[in-house]
């Protein structure tokens, strides 16, 4: 695991007990750290009984803490431990944030950090996979993989690749990456924003402020406008990506324009890291893709099945539409945003749609005299309607184009549940 001397004997509270939660909390008391942890769950606080103190943070006298670890999941603008610790003049950090501190005493390395709304994921996995390809000592972590500090330290010439939710940017403070890359900003989020966009726009921007100015910042040219007053300021070395990239056919798992602009900015990181561009290549070519991001599952009959059930949202379902001809699009769940937003370009692409989850009637009211649309209620019934109607060259797409939560934990979830319902259908 990942410590910091800089850690002993200095307390720390970390609420939330969940993957990281734990990650943090072990490296913590490695480290020789005075540890308080809460979570609501009794369950989740019993492995720890004996071995640190067990308490809640918000009934807690904080004086002399250097810090409360909450999980991402904590809404900073609602919940009480930041007012709390506010009070105490102690700073609600998270996983990340200690990584950032216990850098100094890693073997010589670099840091990666990418975020977006859309395709960080992707991104992150794609950078990860060209570095492992030409041999560079590498792991990623963040809101992607293995909490960070549950992983083992890189050797001298490692590379940490970290996807960055604005959620886990908000609890970072000190983290200089030496290359991070911000994709796209579209409305996202803005509960935790007081639904302001400008300032989940800053909250992603704040990745460039941490940044020292022999750093370098990417950004693609579709957001420079969303934050160019803090693009401005930043003291790192600026680059903008300028979407020339298209085609890409001998890349087969990188389809459509989104995943070109990921392909452009995972090939911008790996030269600004000095990787050959024929190991680029190379790994380019060899990429297998993330599952539920356009995961091909199956092809039966000649129609392909496609699970992208990552898509949670309408700019993230609209390009894997754009991918795709003769569609039979699965979509609903709990909406984000009202409308098709820029699915609305795409239904040329769309042959029918199979509505499901609690937006279902709504979209089925939008799209109603433009496609031929189903309402289906459940995705087991989505299924079969669309593969009883689909044709040999078309292809079932699963892109909800929402949140799962309506009807499942999350997203993974759902795209199993395709999954397994394709195979049955072989």
């Amino acid at each position: 695991m990942i410590t910091s001397p800089a850690w002993k004997d200095r307390r720390y509270a970390v609420l939330g007990l969940a993957r990281s939660g734990r990650a943090t909390v072990e490296a913590l008391l490695a480290a020789g750290a005075d540890v308080l942890v809460w979570d609501d769950r009794a369950e989740a606080r019993e492995p720890y009984a004996g071995r640190c103190a067990i308490g809640d943070p918000l009934e807690a006298d904080l004086t002399g803490y250097a810090g409360v670890v909450v999980s991402p999941g904590v809404p900073l603008n609602t919940h009480p431990i930041k007012p709390h610790a506010d009070s105490f003049g102690v700073p609600v950090i998270g996983d990340i944030e200690l990584f950032a501190q216990a850098r100094a005493e890693l073997p010589p390395h670099k840091v990666v950090g990418i975020t977006g709304t859309n395709g960080k994921s992707t991104t992150t996995a794609l950078v990860h996979h060209i570095l492992k390809t030409a041999g560079v000592p590498t792991t990623m972590g963040g809101n992607i993989g293995l909490p960070i500090l549950e992983q083992e330290p890189l050797p001298d010439g490692g590379v940490y690749v970290l996807e960055l939710s604005s959620y886990q940017i908000d609890l970072t403070y000190s983290l200089d990456c030496d290359v991070a890359v911000l994709l796209n900003i579209t409305p996202d989020h803005l509960d935790r924003y007081d639904g302001d966009f400008a300032k989940y726009a800053a909250a992603k921007a704040r990745l460039f402020e941490m940044q020292s100015a022999s750093s370098l910042a990417i950004m693609t040219d579709s957001v420079v406008g969303s934050v160019e007053d803090l693009w401005l300021r930043t003291t790192s070395k600026k680059f903008c990506l300028e979407g020339t990239l298209s085609g890409m056919n001998e890349w087969p798992s990188l389809k459509g324009p989104h995943n070109w602009q990921n392909a452009e900015a995972a090939m911008a990181v790996a030269d600004a890291l000095g990787v050959k561009k024929d190991r680029v290549r190379d790994a380019l070519r060899t990429y297998r893709g993330l599952p539920h991001r356009m995961e091909r599952v199956a092809e039966i009959s000649g129609v392909a099945y496609v699970n992208d059930s990552k898509g949670t949202n309408t700019a993230a379902s609209a390009p894997a539409l754009a991918a795709f001809d003769n569609i039979h699009w699965i979509l609903g769940g709990l909406a984000k945003e009202p409308g098709l937003g820029e699915c609305e370009a795409e239904l040329p692409h769309v042959k029918a749609a199979y509505t499901i989850g609690k937006a279902g009637p709504d979209f089925a009211a939008l799209l109603d005299g433009r496609v031929p649309v189903e309402q289906c209620e459940t995705l087991d019934r989505a299924v079969s309607a669309a593969a009883a109607k689909a044709e040999a060259g078309d292809t079932v797409l699963l892109s909800p184009a929402c949140a799962s939560f309506d009807q499942y934990p999350d997203f993974e979830k759902r795209g199993e549940h395709f999954r397994a319902l394709v195979e049955a259908l072989a």
